[in-house]
């Protein structure tokens, strides 16, 4: 094999190991940022409305979080399938906090402090199987959707509280629809 032969098949192989390369670094990038940075998630069905609605489509993060009252977070739920949609809900309590909910009013209450709540939907009269007061246990969360009357949350006995660990992330961006996107709050 001539010299011009050998180089120009070495030039190949060094551009397709180039390109192999940027491929692989492109992958791991990728993989980092969707592990330690965010992720994207969607909103299925009208349990945040007004807030979120069925469609959104979101960018969430668990890089040192901790959860916070107020929160939207995005939590699969253990005992549902895996291709069941994570749920999206607002931290209502964390650990140690006492929840209790006055369904003749549509009040909820945190420690004895009714909540001022301008981003729900309608008052919270809808009352599941919730048995309250509850004090929520530590390292775990009591969530609410936004559309108090038509969403399964911390209310139902197949939810109940959730384990912190569970949390895939904090609800940072609205990526979608276009003419919406900005901060989540």
């Amino acid at each position: 094999m001539s010299q011009e032969a050998m180089s120009k098949r070495d030039s190949i192989a060094n551009e397709v190991f180039e390109y192999a390369e940027m491929i692989f670094t492109t992958i791991v990038v990728v993989i980092l940022v969707f592990t330690f940075l965010a992720r994207p998630a969607q909103v299925h069905g009208s349990s945040m409305v007004p807030t979120l609605k069925d469609g959104d489509r979101l960018l969430i993060s668990k890089l040192f979080y901790e959860p916070k009252q107020g929160d939207i977070v995005v939590i699969p739920h253990p005992n549902m399938p895996p291709d069941e949609p994570a749920l999206i809900k607002r931290v209502i309590a964390l650990g140690g906090q006492t929840v209790d909910i006055d369904f003749e009013t549509g009040e909820v209450t945190v420690d004895g402090v009714v909540l001022d709540e301008p981003y729900i939907n309608d008052l919270t009269h809808e009352q599941e199987d919730f048995e309250g007061p509850i004090t929520v246990p530590e390292g775990e969360v009591f969530v609410l959707g936004d559309n108090r009357n038509a969403s399964a949350d911390s209310r139902c006995a197949l939810y109940g509280t959730f384990d912190e660990d569970y949390i895939l992330g904090r609800c940072i961006l609205r990526i979608a629809p276009f003419d919406k996107i900005g901060v989540v709050e």
